[in-house]
C-alpha cells in the first residue's frame, strides 16, 4: 500500500512539472519597447486626437510619451528622423526625412499608421534629401516645406514633387505655417524670425532677432506665435509677431522644439537642449517640467 501511495505521489509531481513546462510562455514579441530616457530630439508633435500622447522624433526612431510619463518606441525602425512633421488633422499620418540606420539619406517619407511603418514618397530636389527643418502647412496638407543644403524646397502635392523656392533666406533652423493662409510660412534663422506670404519666394524680418531655434503657431489663430530666441528667451506674440512678451516662468535651457495641443490650444509642450520636456496649460504663462 505504501508503494502505491509513493507511486501516485511521484506521478502527480511529474504531471505538475509537465504542465508547468508545457504551458505556453507569454509572447512579448508584439509588446512595445519601453525607453527610459531621451538621447536626443529632432521633432515634437502632440497627437491630433489624443492629447495624452506626445510624439518625439529622435536619432534612433520615433517615440511616444504617454500621459506625461513613460516613453514608448513606435514601430521597430531605428532611423534618424532629422525632419519630422505631423499631418494637420489626421492623427495617423506623419512625415519624416533624415538618415536610415544603415547610412545615407532617407529622402521624404510618409507614415499612415501612426509612425509604425514608413513608405518613401520621393527623393526631393538633388536628393535623396535630408531635411533638417520641415513642416506641413496647417492650412493645406498638400503643401510641405523642407530645408536642405542651404535651399528651401516646397511641394504642392504632399511631397511627390518638389521645387526650390527662389528665396533670399539663409541659415534656416525651424519652419512653421499659418493655420489659415496657405501661402504664409515662417522661418526661424540664425538672423532672427522671417515671414513669407508667397510660399517662400520672398521674405521679410519680424520683430524678433537673435538665433531663433524653436517656433510654433497657434492652430486656431495665426495672431499667436511662440518662439525661442537666444537673445530674448521664450517669448509669446499675440499680434502676428509685431510685439513679443517674455514668458519668464520658463527658466530652462535653450528650447529646440515647441508643439501646440490641437485639441487644447492653451496647452503646449517644449523640449530643450537638456532634453527636458516642459508643459504649459495656460497659454505659456506658467511652465512645468514633466520629464
Amino acid at each position: 500500500m505504501k508503494k502505491i501511495v509513493i507511486g501516485i505521489s511521484v506521478v502527480g509531481t511529474l504531471l505538475v512539472a509537465f504542465l508547468l513546462f508545457s504551458a505556453p510562455s507569454e509572447d512579448n514579441s508584439n509588446k512595445p519597447e519601453m525607453v527610459n530616457s531621451l538621447q536626443d530630439a529632432h521633432g515634437l508633435a502632440v497627437d491630433r486626437k489624443n492629447s495624452s500622447k506626445v510624439y518625439i522624433a529622435t536619432h534612433t526612431g520615433l517615440l511616444v510619451m504617454n500621459n506625461d510619463g513613460e516613453f514608448q518606441r513606435v514601430g521597430t525602425a531605428l532611423d534618424d528622423y532629422m525632419g519630422f512633421s505631423a499631418h494637420p488633422s489626421d492623427p495617423n499620418t506623419f512625415y519624416s526625412s533624415g538618415h536610415p540606420s544603415r547610412g545615407g539619406n532617407i529622402g521624404f517619407q510618409k507614415s499612415t499608421d501612426g509612425g509604425r511603418t514608413w513608405q518613401k514618397v520621393s527623393n526631393g530636389v538633388a536628393g535623396p534629401v535630408d531635411f533638417h527643418a520641415m513642416t506641413v502647412s496647417q492650412a493645406d496638407q498638400n503643401t510641405i516645406y523642407g530645408w536642405y543644403r542651404g535651399q528651401l524646397q516646397r511641394s504642392s502635392d504632399e511631397g511627390k514633387n518638389w521645387q526650390v523656392a527662389p528665396s533670399n533666406i539663409a541659415n534656416v533652423i525651424v519652419l512653421a505655417t499659418s493655420p489659415t493662409a496657405n501661402n504664409t510660412v515662417y522661418a526661424g534663422t540664425v538672423n532672427g524670425l522671417q515671414l513669407s506670404h508667397n510660399q517662400g519666394n520672398t521674405w521679410s524680418g519680424l520683430n524678433l532677432g537673435g538665433v531663433v531655434t524653436a517656433l510654433a503657431v497657434d492652430p486656431t489663430s495665426e495672431q499667436e506665435l511662440v518662439a525661442y530666441s537666444d537673445g530674448q528667451g521664450l517669448v509669446l506674440s499675440k499680434d502676428s509677431g509685431s510685439t513679443w512678451k517674455k514668458l519668464s516662468s520658463y527658466s530652462g535651457g535653450m528650447v529646440m522644439h515647441l508643439a501646440y495641443d490641437v485639441q487644447n490650444p492653451t496647452n503646449m509642450y517644449l523640449i530643450n537642449q537638456n532634453l527636458e520636456i516642459h508643459k504649459t496649460t495656460d497659454g505659456g504663462e506658467t511652465w512645468k517640467k514633466v520629464r
